[in-house]
This record gives structure tokens, sequence and C-alpha cells, in this order.
């Protein structure tokens, strides 16, 4: 599911489609589509990290910055 949204944070333009990724406590970060791939953020960090050329690397990259012996996130499309 897809919605129109776009707005900025540093210079990341979110596209619409983000995926909450939910550990056994809830929410730990979301991954998001933005012009040239894809980003994500922890629910601690104030700001987006770098852009992934594919979903599935930029889910790898935000369960990379878990801590240590971490699940892995169930990612939800909202």
């Amino acid at each position: 599911m897809s919605n129109t949204m776009q707005s900025t944070s540093g210079s990341h333009v979110l596209t619409g489609n983000r995926w909450v990724a939910m550990g056994p406590a809830g929410a730990v970060g979301s991954v998001h589509s933005v012009e040239g791939g894809f980003t994500f953020k922890l629910m601690t960090d104030n700001g987006y990290r770098g852009i992934y050329p594919t979903l599935d690397v930029a889910k790898s990259a935000l369960y990379a910055s878990l801590l240590p012996g971490s699940e892995w996130p169930d990612f939800r499309e909202h």
C-alpha cells in the first residue's frame, strides 16, 4: 500500500512506502522508500541513515544496527 506523502529530512525525500520494524518489545525502527532507493532510522535516531539500493539491503542495514543478539524484526508495511 502506497501513499503519496513527500517530506524531507536532511537530504532524503520520502516517497511514500514505509515498513515498521517490530521486535519483541515493539517498534525498533522503520524503513522508508526514498528517491534513489531506501533509507531507515531506528527509534532512537534523530534522522535517517544512508540510502540503500534495495529494500532487502535497507532491512539488513537496520538489523545490523540493532544490539548484538537482537532477533530479526518483523517488517510490517504501512
